[in-house]
């Protein structure tokens, strides 16, 4: 395990002599006063991110590829006590909707980075 580093020996290392110390506490007392966001807000936000059609899709994706997983699982495994071949099945699932999330969520990060691309050389010309 690491050791947590102290104030003096940052303070030294980095030869400002701990003003750097006194400019982040400013820096964290500014964004205090200033109010920040209240849990409203964020519970606000986070029910927004919800209904985001994107999450609706990742909801659907992962679905459907548990279902799948389920199903397949269901009609190939013979030998095994039926706990057995719950657990799983439902470990596959899991294992099914996670990866089809993973992949969409790289399409998407993919198209964004297009996106951002295009519009870089757009600007540029």
């Amino acid at each position: 395990m690491a050791k947590k580093a102290t104030g003096k020996g940052s303070a030294s290392k980095s030869g400002s002599g701990g003003k750097s110390s006194s400019k982040s506490q400013a820096l964290i007392e500014r964004r205090r006063s200033d109010g920040g966001r209240r849990d409203s807000d964020t519970g606000e936000m986070f029910i927004k991110l919800l209904q985001s059609p994107l999450v609706a899709e990742l909801v659907a994706v992962a679905a459907t590829a548990a279902l799948a997983a389920l199903a397949e699982h269901g009609f190939t495994s013979g030998g095994a006590t039926r706990g057995k071949r719950a657990g799983k099945a439902v470990k596959e699932a899991g294992k099914a909707a996670a990866a089809a999330v993973g992949r969409r969520l790289g399409n998407e990060i993919e198209e964004i980075k297009k996106a951002a691309k295009g519009s870089k050389e757009g600007a540029k010309a």
